[in-house]
C-alpha cells in the first residue's frame, strides 16, 4: 500500500504544474482571440463607415 501511496504522490507532483501551464496558456489564448475579434470589428466598421460615407 505504501508503494501505492508513493506512486500516487509522485503522479500529483508530476502531472500538476503541467495542468496549470496547459491552463495559462489557454487563458492567453482566450484573450487573445478575443483582442483579435475586436480588431477585426473594428476593422470592418471602419471600412463600412469609409463605403458609407
Amino acid at each position: 500500500m505504501t508503494w501505492f501511496q508513493l506512486a500516487l504522490l509522485l503522479l500529483v507532483v508530476v502531472f500538476l504544474p503541467g495542468c496549470a501551464v496547459v491552463g495559462g496558456i489557454f487563458k492567453a489564448g482566450a484573450w487573445v482571440g478575443a483582442l483579435a475579434v475586436i480588431l477585426v470589428i473594428g476593422i470592418v466598421a471602419f471600412v463600412a463607415a469609409k463605403i458609407a460615407g
